[in-house]
């Protein structure tokens, strides 16, 4: 509860930070534009007309204004000629500044940690009631031996601390439950390792995101103090490397996620099936004695 209250605080922060943005900057926008008197606005426009004669609209004189286009340096300079920064993830992750690649980092991490707990969680699950009945089966007829043995033919948490029950069967139940018990807690760590990361991916990733829309905002504001005149133009790259990164964050964070809750769901899926099936093993060499 607590990683999803804070990965819903953050779209909160983030949400907030780029309406207030809107709210500051339109109004800028707009005071500079009414702050212009409409002679001086309109002998502008002339200005702009053809050599015949021909009054040039609003919209043509601004393509007449030479558009200037500030390439990335160093390593995004790199990405931005190589054949992806052509493609349009490319033009966005270059938009999007140095967090992009914080965030990338952070996606790889997470990709890395979903698919080796996937795989791994794939090979544990294991048909738990046709192990027990094979495994009761066994033991009513060729002794606890048997049954440790036909434990060891089947991978996963469950046929370990079957047999890890049985290997003490001999030393009473209190024994057994002991054994089964402390199986019980190897194999809970073996399910669970490298969730920790795949939690930190989805709190870290809208952080990220977070941090690079601040990022961007600096941006934009400091273009706005630098110029005499505010237009739309000036602060589009700040506003647009905030909302980039916000993305980014939250397209990394969302999956993972998903991911996490899944694993979780799948390891309380195994801990039941284990509680279940050492309760039944423990029952039957109780019966078996008695």
């Amino acid at each position: 509860m607590a990683r999803h209250g804070t990965l819903k605080t953050a779209i909160f922060r983030l949400t907030t930070i780029a309406f207030l943005a809107v709210l500051f900057i339109a109004p800028v926008l707009a005071q500079d534009e009414a702050a212009e008197p409409t002679e001086d606005r309109f002998a502008k426009i002339q200005a702009t007309s053809d050599s015949l004669g021909f009054i040039s609209t609003a919209a043509d004189s601004m393509k007449e204004v030479p558009v200037i286009e500030k390439k990335a340096e160093g390593i995004m300079g790199f990405v931005e000629r190589s054949p992806i920064g052509k493609t349009g993830a490319g033009e966005l992750f270059v938009k999007g500044g140095t967090f992009m690649w914080w965030i990338l980092l952070v996606a790889l991490v997470g990709f890395v940690f979903i698919i080796e707990r996937m795989w791994t969680l794939n090979r544990a699950r294991v048909n738990t009631r046709r192990l027990i009945g094979t495994i009761i089966t066994t033991l009513r007829n060729d002794g606890v031996q048997a049954a440790a043995e036909e434990c060891q033919k089947v991978r996963g948490p469950i046929a370990a601390i079957l047999y890890s029950g049985l290997q003490k069967a001999d030393k009473g139940r209190d024994a057994v439950e002991k054994a089964i018990g402390t199986a019980g807690t190897i194999e809970m760590s073996f399910l669970e390792r490298g969730l920790i990361w795949v939690s930190s991916v989805t709190t870290i990733a809208p952080l990220m995101g977070f941090l690079g829309t601040v990022s961007g905002m600096i941006n934009a504001f400091e273009a706005i103090a630098a110029s005499e005149q505010v237009n739309a133009k000036l602060v589009a790259s700040g506003i647009s490397e905030a909302l980039i990164t916000t993305a980014s964050g939250l397209i990394v964070a969302i999956p993972a996620t998903v991911a996490y809750n899944y694993f979780v769901s799948t390891i309380d899926r195994f801990v039941i099936e284990m509680e279940e099936t050492s309760a039944e093993l423990i029952e039957e060499l109780d019966r078996l004695k008695g």
